[in-house]
């Protein structure tokens, strides 16, 4: 049984996209359509860069989309290969979403443009951060959370798996909670390079925001199931796609709990579509076992 799943932030790189615009007229279409429906090219910032302007959340959200819907068109024009699930990391939900056929793709690329900049716009920059620690389980990490809040937020952002959680909130609660980790015996605690802190209570008002432009787009009735990030199960309502993506937002991503799922349910083949192989790396230390491969390029196509 075949899984497919898709990137979030983080995955970006320049170049990315480039080989399969230039080998494949599907996936030229995918880069096209996002350059129409944004009104500017998209495509070319995703193949040249500069690494700077990628790094905007409002570019790579559509940028990091546009990119995993051109691998996914590739593989199933290719290959005829279709999955029983589908699930992505955050951003990589959206993915998910156009891979079930449940939003149309130029809806996506629009919304995320929007959600990228709701998230930017909710915090100012430098109150909110995010934080890695490494070799601590969830219960001790949502414990040192509530210690290194002292009236402020921070929480479980990311449940990543393989001991690896990314927690989120305001900065000088982060930094707090990053010297409990130490002291609590974690590997590592760093701070990440990003630009807002994500899935967490700061970012109800970006959440609200979000659910007045999915007011406005039509959520067609899944193909495949998606399992989604906030409860780790798979969905096949459409009716309530659009409840789910405001909610995680603010929530935390239970990547550990979906991929154990659809483990679960007889996944034995999971394919990331999309820059990088972030998933990948996780997937192999939370579901041992199983067949993981990646496609960004033609000869991860090959590959298959």
């Amino acid at each position: 049984m075949i899984a497919f799943v898709f990137p979030g932030q983080g995955a970006q790189f320049a170049g990315m996209g480039k080989g399969l615009a230039e080998n494949f007229s599907v996936a030229r279409q995918v880069f096209e359509e996002a350059d129409d429906a944004l009104g500017f090219s998209l495509s070319r910032l995703c193949f040249e860069g500069p690494e700077d302007d990628l790094k905007l959340t409002t570019n790579t959200q559509p940028a990091i989309l546009t990119t995993s819907v051109a691998a996914l068109r590739v593989v199933t024009a290719e290959t005829g290969l279709a999955p029983s699930y589908v699930a992505g990391h955050s951003l990589g939900e959206y993915s998910a979403l156009v891979a079930a056929e449940s939003l149309a793709f130029s809806d996506a690329v629009r919304t995320v443009r929007a959600r990228g900049a709701f998230m930017q716009e909710a915090v100012p920059v430098g109150v909110g951060a995010m934080a890695a620690i490494i070799g601590l389980d969830n219960a001790q990490v949502e414990s040192l959370c509530l210690d290194a809040a002292q009236g402020e937020i921070v929480s479980p952002a990311n449940f990543n798996g393989g001991g690896q959680l990314v927690i989120a909130g305001h900065a000088s609660a982060v930094e707090r909670a990053i010297v409990l980790a130490k002291e609590r015996g974690a590997k590592r605690a760093l701070p990440l390079p990003v630009s807002a802190p994500f899935h967490c209570a700061l970012m109800v008002p970006a959440g609200e925001r979000l659910s007045g432009v999915l007011d406005g787009i039509d959520v067609a009735p899944l193909k495949t199931p998606v399992v989604s990030n906030v409860e780790a199960t798979p969905n096949s309502d459409a009716s309530r796609v659009k409840e789910l993506l405001v909610t995680q937002v603010s929530a935390p991503v239970r990547w550990e709990e979906s991929v154990s799922t659809m483990a679960t349910l007889g996944v034995d083949r999971f394919i990331e579509l999309g820059p990088g192989k972030v998933l990948g790396g996780l997937i192999k230390r939370i579901a041992r076992g199983v067949a993981i491969q990646s496609v960004e390029s033609p000869s991860g196509l090959s590959a298959l």
